[in-house]
């Protein structure tokens, strides 16, 4: 994915030149109590973001989707436009007439803009949906703490660095936290809703009811790694590697088990495949490096070996399994 810094250059990390403005404003950083989210600017047009822009422009709420170009931007609104058209098949199979009515109400509700500054002016939340780098989400959120009004809620759809330390670069800490979705967005139902020690109350409350709004189920998590879902999740993949690399189990027998012995629609070999290993590696090191011991961190030389090889999963077309 492609994604942003407030200095105008691309390098190998993807940085995004979405700056082209910068609007310094003045505001108070006391909390705006009782937020109601009506204009959404989403930062990053990838697969999460947008998703996000889609179920957001569903539910009524005025969105703007935000990355480096107009290229990338058409790219993702194609995209949208036909997940929309899976859904009008779906929900109005015998009424083309209200689908195609549903479809003109979506995408009146969705914008676009390469400028996120200018963007989050006018903006109730700035969720960003960038590359899981710390700088980087660092840098973006310091620039539009400048730009946003007083009011504005930040958000970061991170599935694995601390909100804390990328809230750190605004000056609002009390209206910075947490939305974590799923992929893929229009389809999974939860989102966890972080708070740090600094999100105020109001500002948990409006993100909670935010997630409500757009039909989905919160779950309230603390700023820890992993939050509910990787926590639990990303050791159980890693113990499978483990089995396996004792000769415990082989790659198949461990997925057969784990799909018919505990109903889990994919096993944890073919789960790591579609996430992706180098994401998997990327959340683990991460973890390991702040809490080197514990033994649920511990890195695996296998999928090391893999994800230095190319071997990504599903996006590169081979992981722990073979290309198909």
């Amino acid at each position: 994915m492609l994604f942003l810094s407030c200095r105008l250059q691309r390098s190998r990390s993807f940085t995004m030149a979405f700056f082209t403005h910068r609007v310094c404003r003045s505001f108070s950083s006391s909390a705006v109590r009782n937020v109601v989210i009506k204009h959404v600017t989403i930062i990053g047009s990838g697969q999460m973001g947008a998703g996000i822009a889609q179920v957001a422009a569903q539910t009524g709420h005025s969105v703007t989707l935000v990355d480096t170009n107009e290229d990338i931007l058409k790219k993702a609104v194609k995209g949208i436009e036909g997940s929309l058209k899976r859904v009008v098949k779906k929900k109005f199979a015998e009424k083309p007439e209200a689908g195609d009515e549903f479809m003109q109400k979506v995408l009146q509700n969705l914008s676009t803009s390469t400028d996120a500054g200018a963007a989050a002016q006018t903006s109730d939340l700035v969720l960003e949906a960038i590359v899981e780098n710390l700088k980087i989400k660092q840098d973006l959120f310091g620039v539009l703490d400048k730009a946003a009004p007083a009011h504005t809620i930040f958000a970061s759809n991170t599935s694995s660095l601390p909100i804390s330390d990328i809230a750190s670069a605004t000056s609002r800490l009390d209206r910075f936290g947490g939305l974590h979705f799923f992929n893929p967005v229009p389809v999974m139902k939860l989102i966890e809703v972080i708070g740090t020690p600094s999100t105020s109350q109001e500002t948990f409350d409006s993100l909670l009811n935010f997630s409500k709004a757009l039909g989905k189920t919160p779950v309230s998590c603390k700023d820890t790694p992993g939050f509910i879902v990787n926590r639990l999740l990303v050791p159980y993949l890693l113990e499978a590697v483990r089995l396996h690399e004792k000769g415990h189990g082989s790659k198949e027998d461990i997925d057969i088990a784990m799909k018919l012995g505990a109903g889990y629609p994919m096993g944890p070999f073919e789960l790591a495949d579609y996430v992706g290993l180098d994401t998997i590696k990327f959340i683990i090191d991460g973890w390991s490096e702040k809490d080197p011991d514990n033994p649920l961190f511990a890195q695996s030389e296998y999928l090391n070996r893999l994800v230095g090889e190319g071997k990504w999963g599903k996006k590169t077309g081979e992981g722990f399994y073979g290309k198909k």
